[in-house]
């Protein structure tokens, strides 16, 4: 049964270590951590500027580093499976000379939240990074690079520290460099997350109402499928732009403005396939609506109920799912004490999220290991903090 991760404290030594080696036993200056997240409910709403409900986790990723007097950066990733090379060195961006993607493809995260960051020009520099989110699980590890490179930029190069903004333009960066046209969840949640609570984000006003999940008899449980079909990236654009066309269609500047009453009417005016995947966001965004007033009372069993409602949409509506993912949710929802459990993330893989009496995790655990064809992994989690500069003394 693997449910443990490593901590920030570990995750901070191991970037120490590897920075010694990298350069000449220097000890970094600064640190800071940025955290994953999982999405409770509210999936593919986002950059349909609707609503969602994610929560930070104490998954992140660590950032050590310190100030050059040059115009390079050097970065090491302690990932082991970034694609090669693990260290990178480029110079930074002039008003003639933009900073332009490249390989390794995660470096170009870096590059993109240099690019952005709103108190340009940035110092030189030489870090570390260290992450304990798995990478393509769906739990928004890029987004958690993103706003950990920016907090440590900000310990070298001071903004105005307002985070809506950070978080803008740590979406801006993953738009420009890692192609991604991603909306503001992630980043948001990465920045702006409070312990012990969800955040239920509205993505058109920007707005977060925190949300209290302090139960102690409460557990968020998140299974890695550990799979990870490669339709991914071609998938997540295909879906925005079905979106877009089934918005214009029904004259609406986005579908977070559409009603079921909306879509009805224009019916014989959509394809199968963009009316489902309309359906499926407006269906969603009054989902989470509902899902965040029942988190409020306490009215779990009606939680999980929207929770697996959110996952069959996904599943027969967006098409986002896979049979792993199919399995893994079936498998939860067999065992006693599981209120919901539902695909999370951009699909084709990653993880699912599944919201269970404390006392039935052990169970749990153990029913989906034996029901799922795959060789999963664990992580028992709760609300955590969100971004946040870290002590190096």
């Amino acid at each position: 049964m693997d449910s443990s991760f490593p901590t920030v404290s570990e995750l901070v030594a191991e970037a120490r270590r590897l920075y010694g080696e990298e350069f000449g036993g220097e000890a970094p200056r600064v640190a800071a951590c940025a955290p994953g997240r999982v999405n409770l409910i509210g999936e593919h709403t986002d950059y349909n500027q609707g609503l969602v409900l994610p929560m930070a986790l104490p998954l992140v990723t660590v950032v050590v580093g310190s100030q050059t007097s040059g115009q390079d950066v050097t970065v090491v990733t302690t990932t082991k499976d970034a694609d090669e090379p693990r260290r990178v060195n480029f110079s930074l961006p002039s008003d003639g000379s933009p900073l332009a993607p490249g390989s390794p493809k995660w470096a170009n995260y870096v590059k993109g939240v240099i690019q952005h960051h709103r108190a340009p020009p940035v110092p030189g520099f030489k870090a570390v990074i260290s992450s304990s989110v798995p990478l393509g699980g769906g739990l928004s590890s890029s987004a958690s690079l993103e706003v950990g490179v920016y907090t440590f930029l900000q310990q070298l190069k001071q903004d105005d520290g307002d985070k809506v903004s950070k978080a803008l333009a740590c979406q801006q960066a993953e738009h420009t460099h890692a192609g991604v046209p991603c909306g503001i969840m992630d980043q948001f949640v990465s920045v702006l997350g409070r312990e012990g609570h969800a955040l239920l984000i509205d993505c058109r006003s920007l707005e977060a109402t925190p949300v209290p999940l302090t139960d102690p008899n409460l557990v968020i449980l998140i299974t890695n499928s550990n799979v990870k079909h490669s339709l991914t990236g071609s998938e997540y654009p295909t879906r925005r732009r079905q979106c877009e066309e089934a918005a214009s269609i029904l004259g609406k500047e986005s579908l977070r403005d559409a009603t079921m009453k909306d879509l009805e009417e224009a019916r014989a005016r959509l394809d199968d396939v963009t009316y489902n995947r309309a359906r499926h966001v407006i269906e969603e965004i009054e989902r989470t609506v509902h899902a965040a007033e029942a988190l409020k009372r306490g009215a779990y069993q009606e939680f999980g109920q929207l929770m697996v409602e959110s996952h069959n949409s996904l599943r027969d509506l967006y098409e986002v799912s896979c049979r792993e993912l199919d399995e893994l949710v079936s498998a939860a929802m067999e065992v006693e004490g599981v209120f919901g459990s539902r695909m999370t993330g951009g699909g084709f893989g990653g993880c699912t999220v599944t919201l269970l009496q404390a006392s039935a995790t052990d169970r749990a655990i153990l029913h989906i290991q034996e029901r799922y064809s795959g060789t999963p992994t664990f992580y028992v989690t709760t609300p955590s903090d969100g971004a946040r500069a870290l002590s190096l003394l």
